[in-house]
């Protein structure tokens, strides 16, 4: 299928296809007159990349985890997701902790104001 079939079938636009693209995430093959043939998997791998990303993903670390994915997404048994995604998980909780810390401390600077 062409890119304009891929981006009504998948709900995201041309051009975010060609970013995707250009960060490793889709490959399709060009045909002879330049145009980009998509194989009907590319849908999955589409909606797989949105998830991915949806989860705080960059798309670096999409492009190095996205060969451990099936459909849905589902993932194959390895380590490299694995390793990768424990990683994405503790930066979160880190950057989690900090804003809970920053918010307590302008809700009481918030509340020293108003005394």
């Amino acid at each position: 299928m062409r890119i304009g079939a891929l981006a009504d079938a998948s709900g995201v636009s041309t051009r975010t296809l060609r970013y995707y693209e250009e960060q490793g995430l889709l490959a399709p093959e060009r045909a002879a007159n330049g145009y980009r043939g998509y194989t009907p998997d590319a849908v999955e791998q589409v909606a797989t990349i949105r998830t991915l990303l949806a989860a705080g993903l960059t798309t670096q670390a999409i492009a190095e985890v996205l060969p451990c994915t099936t459909a849905g997404p589902s993932f194959e048994p390895c380590p490299a997701l694995t390793a990768r995604l424990d990683g994405e998980l503790a930066t979160l909780d880190e950057r989690l902790a900090a804003l809970t810390a920053s918010r307590a401390l302008l809700a009481e600077l918030t509340s020293r104001a108003r005394s």
